[in-house]
């Protein structure tokens, strides 16, 4: 015996980021109702998000901005950086 979905949810979402998310939930056959409500059953089953969520502490932020502002070392490729990194 199935439960009666009489409850709607609304959200609103940035366009790009729904088409990407609703196209890989279609290649593993989940309807966006559907992990929406897998969603919300891990928020009550976890008394929470179902992920962690860390604030970023000083160096990262400072990282983060340096990033924003274009500052930094820039690589051209994957070996140049793990050669920076020494690895």
């Amino acid at each position: 015996m199935g439960t009666t979905k009489t409850a709607t949810s609304r959200a609103l979402i940035d366009p790009e980021i729904k088409k990407n998310a609703e196209e890989i939930l279609s290649g593993i056959g989940l309807s966006v109702s559907k992990s929406f409500e897998l969603f919300y059953r891990q928020v009550i089953a976890n008394r929470g998000l179902p992920f962690e969520l860390h604030v970023p502490n000083e160096k990262t932020m400072k990282a983060i901005e340096n990033s924003r502002q274009k500052k930094g070392k820039t690589f051209s490729t994957p070996d140049e950086l793990f050669e920076d990194l020494g690895i």
